[in-house]
Protein backbone atom coordinates (compact mmCIF):
# COMPACT_ATOMS: atom_id res chain seq x y z
CA UNK A 1 0.00 0.00 0.00
CA UNK A 2 1.49 3.35 -0.99
CA UNK A 3 1.58 6.56 1.01
CA UNK A 4 -1.40 8.16 -0.76
CA UNK A 5 -3.59 5.13 -0.04
CA UNK A 6 -2.50 5.10 3.61
CA UNK A 7 -3.24 8.81 3.97
CA UNK A 8 -6.66 8.40 2.35
CA UNK A 9 -7.44 5.49 4.66
CA UNK A 10 -6.36 7.50 7.70
CA UNK A 11 -8.56 10.45 6.70
CA UNK A 12 -11.51 8.16 6.00
CA UNK A 13 -11.11 6.47 9.39
CA UNK A 14 -10.77 9.84 11.13
CA UNK A 15 -13.99 11.09 9.55
CA UNK A 16 -15.86 7.86 10.22
CA UNK A 17 -14.99 7.83 13.92
CA UNK A 18 -15.19 11.58 14.60
CA UNK A 19 -17.82 13.08 16.85
CA UNK A 20 -20.34 15.49 15.29
CA UNK A 21 -18.49 18.44 16.86
CA UNK A 22 -15.18 17.24 15.45
CA UNK A 23 -16.71 16.73 12.01
CA UNK A 24 -18.04 20.28 12.04
CA UNK A 25 -14.60 21.62 12.96
CA UNK A 26 -13.01 19.50 10.23
CA UNK A 27 -15.41 20.97 7.67
CA UNK A 28 -14.69 24.53 8.76
CA UNK A 29 -10.94 23.89 8.76
CA UNK A 30 -11.08 22.55 5.22
CA UNK A 31 -13.38 25.39 4.15
CA UNK A 32 -10.86 28.00 5.32
CA UNK A 33 -8.06 26.08 3.59
CA UNK A 34 -10.03 25.94 0.33
CA UNK A 35 -10.73 29.67 0.53
CA UNK A 36 -7.07 30.48 1.16
CA UNK A 37 -5.98 28.27 -1.72
CA UNK A 38 -8.68 29.63 -4.03
CA UNK A 39 -7.78 33.22 -3.24
CA UNK A 40 -4.09 32.52 -3.78
CA UNK A 41 -4.76 30.75 -7.08
CA UNK A 42 -6.86 33.66 -8.33
CA UNK A 43 -4.20 36.18 -7.36
CA UNK A 44 -1.59 34.17 -9.28
CA UNK A 45 -3.81 33.74 -12.34
CA UNK A 46 -4.40 30.00 -11.91
CA UNK A 47 -8.11 29.92 -12.80
CA UNK A 48 -8.40 26.11 -12.99
CA UNK A 49 -6.87 25.62 -9.55
CA UNK A 50 -9.03 28.41 -8.13
CA UNK A 51 -12.13 26.88 -9.67
CA UNK A 52 -11.38 23.53 -8.07
CA UNK A 53 -10.82 25.04 -4.62
CA UNK A 54 -13.83 27.34 -4.79
CA UNK A 55 -16.11 24.55 -5.99
CA UNK A 56 -14.96 22.40 -3.08
CA UNK A 57 -15.60 25.30 -0.70
CA UNK A 58 -19.11 25.63 -2.15
CA UNK A 59 -19.66 21.89 -1.62
CA UNK A 60 -18.68 22.25 2.03
CA UNK A 61 -20.98 25.24 2.55
CA UNK A 62 -23.82 23.34 0.88
CA UNK A 63 -23.23 20.42 3.24
CA UNK A 64 -23.19 22.75 6.24
CA UNK A 65 -26.43 24.37 5.06
CA UNK A 66 -28.11 21.03 4.34
CA UNK A 67 -27.33 19.70 7.81
CA UNK A 68 -28.24 22.88 9.68
CA UNK A 69 -31.44 22.53 11.69
CA UNK A 70 -32.78 26.08 11.59
CA UNK A 71 -35.13 25.30 14.48
CA UNK A 72 -32.42 23.96 16.78
CA UNK A 73 -31.30 27.30 18.24
CA UNK A 74 -31.98 31.01 17.97
CA UNK A 75 -29.03 31.85 15.71
CA UNK A 76 -29.53 29.04 13.21
CA UNK A 77 -31.61 31.09 10.77
CA UNK A 78 -28.97 33.81 10.73
CA UNK A 79 -26.28 31.20 10.14
CA UNK A 80 -28.28 29.87 7.20
CA UNK A 81 -28.33 33.42 5.82
CA UNK A 82 -24.55 33.52 6.13
CA UNK A 83 -24.26 30.22 4.24
CA UNK A 84 -26.54 31.55 1.49
CA UNK A 85 -24.47 34.72 1.21
CA UNK A 86 -21.24 32.70 1.08
CA UNK A 87 -22.53 30.46 -1.69
CA UNK A 88 -23.72 33.40 -3.79
CA UNK A 89 -20.53 35.36 -3.27
CA UNK A 90 -18.26 32.41 -4.05
CA UNK A 91 -20.08 31.72 -7.30
CA UNK A 92 -19.61 35.37 -8.23
CA UNK A 93 -15.97 35.31 -7.16
CA UNK A 94 -15.34 32.21 -9.21
CA UNK A 95 -17.05 33.44 -12.36
CA UNK A 96 -15.52 36.92 -12.09
CA UNK A 97 -12.07 35.72 -10.91
CA UNK A 98 -12.40 38.11 -7.96
CA UNK A 99 -9.88 37.21 -5.25
CA UNK A 100 -11.13 40.06 -3.05
CA UNK A 101 -14.57 38.44 -2.82
CA UNK A 102 -12.94 35.17 -1.78
CA UNK A 103 -10.92 37.05 0.85
CA UNK A 104 -14.12 38.65 2.16
CA UNK A 105 -15.71 35.21 2.46
CA UNK A 106 -12.66 33.87 4.29
CA UNK A 107 -12.77 36.83 6.68
CA UNK A 108 -16.41 35.99 7.40
CA UNK A 109 -15.74 32.27 7.89
CA UNK A 110 -12.64 32.47 10.10
CA UNK A 111 -14.47 33.80 13.19
CA UNK A 112 -17.08 31.06 12.73
CA UNK A 113 -14.26 28.52 12.49
CA UNK A 114 -12.80 29.84 15.75
CA UNK A 115 -16.19 29.74 17.47
CA UNK A 116 -16.88 26.14 16.41
CA UNK A 117 -13.36 25.08 17.46
CA UNK A 118 -13.95 26.58 20.90
CA UNK A 119 -17.39 24.97 21.16
CA UNK A 120 -15.92 21.58 20.21
CA UNK A 121 -13.19 21.95 22.85
CA UNK A 122 -15.82 22.81 25.45
CA UNK A 123 -17.88 19.75 24.50
CA UNK A 124 -14.81 17.51 24.52
CA UNK A 125 -13.79 18.76 27.96
CA UNK A 126 -17.28 18.11 29.34
CA UNK A 127 -17.54 14.58 27.88
CA UNK A 128 -15.11 12.83 30.32
CA UNK A 129 -16.81 14.52 33.28
CA UNK A 130 -20.25 13.46 32.03
CA UNK A 131 -19.08 9.88 31.51
CA UNK A 132 -17.57 9.72 34.98
CA UNK A 133 -20.76 11.18 36.48
CA UNK A 134 -22.88 8.60 34.68
CA UNK A 135 -20.74 5.84 36.17
CA UNK A 136 -21.39 7.23 39.64
CA UNK A 137 -17.74 8.07 40.19
CA UNK A 138 -16.92 11.40 41.79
Amino acid sequence: MNYANLRDRYVQDAVTTASPATLLVMLYDRLVLDLMRGESALRSGQRDAANEQLNHAQDIISELANTLDVNAWDGAKQLMSVYTFLLTTLVEANTQADADKVAACRELVEPLQDAWQQAARTVAEAEPQRAVGELGVA
